[in-house]
C-alpha cells in the first residue's frame, strides 16, 4: 500500500477512524530532513500491511499541523485508536521508525 495524502476534509475517516495503528509523516517540500525521511515512510508503507501511512503537508494543512503541536519538520507521529502514542521530531533511520510502531 501507499502512503495516503492527509488533509483536513479526510483526517477522521483516514486517521481518527484506522482501524490500524498509523503514521503520520509532518513534512513539507522545502524540507531537507522530509526529503531524507520521505522514501523511508514510502518504503514502510509498501512493506507493512498492518499498518496505515499517512502524509500531511503541513504548508497546505497548518490547522492539521497546529493540532499536533508540531513546530519542526519532520515530525512522525503514531496513533492508535484515534490516540498520540509516540513522536519523533528530525530524520530517523528506518529502524528507528519501525521501533516507534
Amino acid at each position: 500500500m501507499s502512503a495516503i495524502h492527509v488533509n483536513k476534509n479526510n483526517f477522521n475517516q483516514e486517521v481518527l477512524n484506522s482501524d490500524k495503528p498509523v503514521l503520520l509523516d509532518f513534512w513539507a517540500s522545502w524540507c531537507g530532513p522530509c526529503r531524507m525521511v520521505s522514501p523511508i515512510v514510502d518504503e514502510i508503507a509498501a512493506e507493512r500491511s498492518d499498518i496505515k501511512v499517512c502524509k500531511i503537508n503541513v504548508d497546505e494543512q497548518p490547522e492539521l499541523a497546529a493540532r499536533f503541536g508540531v513546530m519542526s519538520i519532520p515530525t512522525l507521529v503514531v496513533m492508535k485508536n484515534g490516540k498520540v502514542i509516540n513522536q519523533a521530531v528530525g530524520a530517523r533511520p528506518k529502524a528507528q521508525i519501525l521501533a516507534m510502531l
